[in-house]
């Protein structure tokens, strides 16, 4: 399975030309409303130096990084939760997500319409909020409707689940995000099953222009964020967009020319990835240099069965080296002469770097 983040917002506040930035791809970008009805999915790499100074090292005759996938949803509107604008496929396209993008208007155009006629970021997240809020508000009801209806095995068990619903239901009822909820740990385990909207773990894309007015609505944006504990990263996507399909030599010059450090969908790509709470462990060689996204605490035979189902089926053991002591002693055989190499069994807890070797038998 892979690891999405979706990319929602209003109508044409610039989630498309986003998501041509993030893939290189060509999905449909258009000055109006539902221009994108299927979600578009493109497969993005994960920015990783490791795996470079892991490459100069080896010189494998392939490398391939760490990804993730975002897909690019149809805006939502008023009433996204009862139906309109085909709401609801849309958030069901969402719901199949494991963390948002949400990319927020932070610049005026009169050429670009706005869904509302009016540019203001609080109100369009607002909106927004308000659907997947009420989308869960209806999910709670309808599951606490089926498991009174069907409160006949199981019934303790069931009625634990019913006491969390109900204290999601009214959490939801005062348009509160259930990310802002208190959850003890079972409770947690309990709701993830419902695969809640507003649970999911939430990125404000600001997307913005050279214009002055850009700086207050970022601002009233950042104040918005922090409400729920979330990250805002300011973008221009057109910018970006155009950096993107650039020839390398052009778009080093004009950064240079215009004092911009770094591409930004590298950010977004990179705090995506830890937003999804993600780590990467690395399978070296001459054929291939692999890092492999894996879910933080995971173990040594779930990392194993990301590779093939094979490894898991057969494991036998893990050899595990440190990415920084690779980079010290150059090659796996010296790892092991100065006693830096360490076997673990099916249990062990994958660490962030990790270059592993699986032993099996099938």
């Amino acid at each position: 399975m892979g690891f999405k983040c979706g990319i929602i917002g209003l109508p044409n506040v610039g989630k498309s030309t986003l998501f041509n930035a993030l893939t290189k791809g060509n999905s449909t970008v258009a000055n109006f409303p539902f221009c994108t009805i299927k979600p578009n999915i493109g497969i993005v790499s994960v920015p990783d130096t490791r795996i470079d100074e892991l490459s100069k090292i080896v010189t494998p005759k392939k490398t391939v990084h760490a990804y993730i996938e975002f897909v690019d949803i149809a805006g939502l509107v008023k009433g996204a939760s009862k139906g309109e604008g085909l709401g609801n496929q849309f958030l069901s396209n969402i719901r199949d997500t494991q963390a948002i993008i949400h990319v927020v208007r932070c610049f005026q155009d009169a050429n670009i319409s706005h869904v509302y006629n009016d540019v203001q970021p609080k109100n369009d997240v607002d909106i927004i909020n308000s659907e997947l809020i009420l989308s869960d508000f209806n999910t709670c009801e309808k599951s606490i409707l089926r498991l009174q209806k069907n409160l006949k095995y199981n019934i303790k068990e069931q009625e634990k689940i019913l006491i969390v619903l109900k204290k999601c239901m009214n959490h939801l009822k005062n348009f509160l995000m259930l990310k802002t909820l208190k959850l003890n740990n079972v409770e947690k385990n309990i709701v993830n099953d419902f695969r809640f909207l507003t649970l999911k773990p939430t990125m404000y894309i600001a997307n913005i222009n050279e214009d002055k007015k850009s700086l207050t609505f970022l601002n009233e944006l950042n104040k918005i964020a922090e409400q729920d504990n979330s990250l805002v990263i300011p973008i221009s996507s057109k910018l970006e967009l155009d950096l993107i399909n650039m020839n390398k030599t052009d778009q080093k010059d004009f950064m240079k020319a215009f004092d911009i450090p770094h591409l930004g969908l590298n950010k977004i790509i990179q705090c995506g990835y830890k937003m999804l709470d993600l780590i990467t462990f690395f399978t070296v060689g001459v054929k291939e240099i692999h890092a492999w996204p894996i879910s933080n605490g995971s173990t040594s035979i779930q990392a194993a069965h990301k590779i093939h189902s094979d490894f898991s089926k057969g494991f036998i053991r893990a050899q595990i080296i440190q990415y920084l002591d690779f980079i010290q002693y150059k090659s796996e055989s010296k790892v092991k002469e100065v006693g830096k190499c360490r076997i673990e069994g099916k249990d062990y807890k994958m660490k962030d770097g990790d270059i592993v070797n699986f032993l099996f038998n099938i």
